[in-house]
């Protein structure tokens, strides 16, 4: 979809009080920037059999959506803290990699382009594909052991999400309990060995003490995969200012979220209240359609129609590019929409179609193209680049050079 048509479909005024912004501005941008969306989670969607070519009726993506303007995706290879009972992240972790590597990439080859380097990403910005990257999200993925994170990144992992959203045996999560006060002498030792590979370190959902003790021990960039900025919504999920102070000596990247939760503090509450107001009716769903996931999302979205709430407009995630801008500077945020991973969007936002907004925003504010084209994309490809320089990953070893340390799984 174009940036034109994306604009009607919202209704928005395509002038500002203070800044015009022409439809052939927006275009314009939109065609030369690379796009770097650094979180998609439509992957837990795929891995069960669905067709990214299809219309996603029930999500937030699909490749019509993204084609014509999307220079890379990043998508997740997302592993739930349920799979740790039994041991099973490892599997899980697998199938994954797998449902991108086959089930995107190489059903949709004219689409998509397999991409592990910055490099790889412009290359396939210039042939008019889209670079699909993969990031894990949740640390427990390696199962304490150095070998399968080695493992990962040679089936084309470049980012790990330290944590999701449970404590694990070597880094705490936001809001959980904190057993390791940060991150553990193995945690720090993960840390050193992404460094040693080149595979960005990703601090969204780990405690704000394991954020300042990566950024003690980490000698490439890291990133934020999709948080957003504590300073504008004090939220356990965002990024407090004294890390973003520390981001100019590290040249790590924050990629903003879009989930209304996380960019809204009244939309955090209310939405935390009606939650709570419809816990039984939710539970007593969750055991009518046991059988029918599909059929779950279905009634919950319905109920939760019937009983609405404050939800935030589009608007409030310039609110977090302004204020990482702000206290970090310029170059140092992104976007990691973290699309088909959160129940709903912002308000005049239906799904990936809708990144143009972001720019449109960005430029009614005021926003130098330079700058908009460093959020979209430049400062990730800066970023990336960098953590492979200081992996010289055109002469060092995946194996051989590693650190051989692994812990021994915490009792279940």
């Amino acid at each position: 979809m174009s940036a034109v048509a994306a604009l009607a479909l919202v209704g928005l005024p395509l002038t500002a009080q203070s800044h015009k912004v022409t439809q052939a501005e927006v275009d314009r941008i939109t065609k030369e920037a690379i796009l770097i969306d650094t979180h998609n989670d439509v992957t837990s969607r795929t891995v069960e059999g669905y067709d990214i070519a299809a219309p996603n009726t029930r999500g937030q993506t699909d490749l019509a959506r993204m084609k014509g303007f999307l220079g890379a995706e990043f998508f997740a290879v997302f592993v739930s803290a349920e799979y740790v009972n039994g041991n099973h992240s490892a599997n899980r972790t697998l199938q994954m990699i797998d449902t991108v590597r086959t089930d995107i990439i190489a059903a949709h080859p004219k689409d998509f382009v397999f991409a592990t380097t910055a490099d790889d990403i412009v290359r396939a910005h210039n042939e008019h594909k889209i670079a699909a990257l993969m990031g894990i999200e949740g640390g427990h993925s390696i199962e304490n052991n150095l070998g399968l994170l080695r493992d990962y990144y040679r089936l084309g992992v470049r980012y790990m999400t330290l944590t999701h959203n449970v404590t694990h045996d070597w880094a705490d999560a936001h809001n959980d309990t904190p057993k390791n006060n940060g991150l553990s002498d193995f945690g720090k030792d993960v840390v050193r060995e992404m460094n040693r590979l080149g595979m960005m370190i990703d601090i969204s959902h780990v405690s704000a003490k394991v954020m300042s003790d990566v950024l003690d021990v980490t000698t490439a960039p890291i990133m934020a995969s999709h948080s957003g900025a504590r300073g504008v919504n004090d939220h356990t999920r965002n990024v407090p200012d004294d890390i973003l102070k520390r981001l100019p000596k590290n040249g790590g990247v924050i990629m903003v979220n879009f989930y209304p939760d996380f960019l809204d503090a009244r939309t955090n509450k209310e939405d935390n209240e009606m939650t709570a107001k419809l816990r039984p009716q939710i539970q007593a769903l969750r055991e009518q359609y046991k059988n029918d996931p599909a059929g779950l999302k279905d009634a919950i979205a319905k109920l939760q129609a019937a009983n609405p709430y404050y939800i935030c407009d589009y608007t409030k995630i310039v609110d977090h590019i302004d204020h990482i801008k702000q206290v970090a500077g310029i170059d140092y945020v992104g976007i990691g929409s973290d699309f088909d991973g959160v129940p709903y969007l912002p308000k005049g936002m239906n799904g990936m179609e809708d990144l143009v907004l972001v720019t449109y925003e960005m430029l009614r504010r005021g926003y130098t193209d330079a700058e908009v084209k460093k959020v979209l994309g430049e400062n990730f490809l800066r970023a990336f680049g960098q953590a492979e320089k200081v992996a010289n990953i055109s002469t060092r070893q995946i194996s051989g050079q590693g650190s051989l340390v692994r812990i021994k799984k915490a009792a279940q």
